[in-house]
């Protein structure tokens, strides 16, 4: 049986919705006109402006009551559906209780606010969507503590292979335990493999090496070069694996602040409305 993302929970419910509010918000805009035309003070304007607010409060509480579903994939399911879905949906909706009349306000910075929300969101779909995949494609049956512990398996062969080796190869290989990197700041999680990692500066050395070298030199070179090379695509597995953690986590450090302060916003525009317009 084939597996069903959430975009598609309930045979596309909350699509079938969203679609449903959506031409509807279009009909009744199209529809009922003003002796003034169309912004966001007519009848029509608050009715629109009325149920995008909802709905942004409406997915806002529900992103805060995800943490129940958490034990519940189905629920989990719904819950993301509906955020996407219905998220969506207020970019129609939104856009005609403005009437397409923006400025330098509140009542626009709201409203892009909320489009940042929502466009920050479908990065998000976009990284949940692919990322699992590619994370478990690269890591396998791994984690990423059972990687770095076979690195650090490698470096003990590394160093016992480098001490028989003359010192700018020993040094070589000792810069390479001690002074790669994995993880670190922002920067660093997002970089793949750095032009300056000792390991990769190893590995080019060594194969320059072996095609001047002979006998047991070259013998033992070609062992710390399968070690070597080893310990790069180790690394180069949980650099990706962060990177891809790292991903998933920073649209997060976008999407939920912006969120309070699309709220913040809201809730200036609509005080604004109500007390001083």
């Amino acid at each position: 049986m084939r597996h069903r993302t959430f975009l598609e929970y309930q045979r596309y419910r909350h699509l079938k919705l969203a679609t449903a509010l959506t031409l509807a918000a279009i009909v009744v805009y199209a529809w009922f006109s003003s002796p003034v035309g169309r912004y966001g003070g007519t009848l029509t304007g608050y009715a629109l402006g009325t149920i995008g607010a909802l709905l942004i409060v409406w997915l806002m509480w529900l992103g805060i009551q995800k943490r129940r579903y958490r034990a519940n994939a189905n629920g989990l399911k719904g819950w993301v559906s509906a955020h996407i879905y219905l998220g969506t949906s207020l970019i129609v909706i939104t856009t005609l209780h403005t009437g397409f009349q923006v400025g330098w306000n509140v009542h626009t910075l709201a409203y892009v606010l909320m489009l940042v929300v929502i466009f920050s969101g479908f990065f998000g779909v976009y990284v949940y969507l692919r990322l699992p995949r590619l994370m478990t494609e690269n890591m396998g049956e791994d984690t990423l503590d059972s990687v770095i512990l076979k690195i650090a398996d490698v470096d003990q062969d590394i160093r016992r292979v480098a001490m028989a080796m003359p010192d700018d190869v020993t040094r070589m290989a000792e810069a390479s335990i001690q002074r790669t990197r994995i993880g670190g700041g922002v920067l660093a999680q997002f970089r793949d493999q750095p032009a300056a990692c000792p390991t990769r500066q190893a590995v080019g050395f060594l194969e320059e090496a072996g095609k001047t070298l002979k006998g047991d030199d070259q013998q033992r070179n070609h062992e710390l070069y399968s070690l070597m090379l080893r310990k790069k695509k180790l690394v180069a597995r949980a650099r990706t694996d962060i990177r891809f953690k790292a991903a998933l986590t920073l649209w997060l450090y976008i999407h939920v602040p912006i969120s309070f302060a699309l709220l913040a916003a809201l809730s200036a525009h609509i005080i604004s409305v109500f007390f001083y317009w």
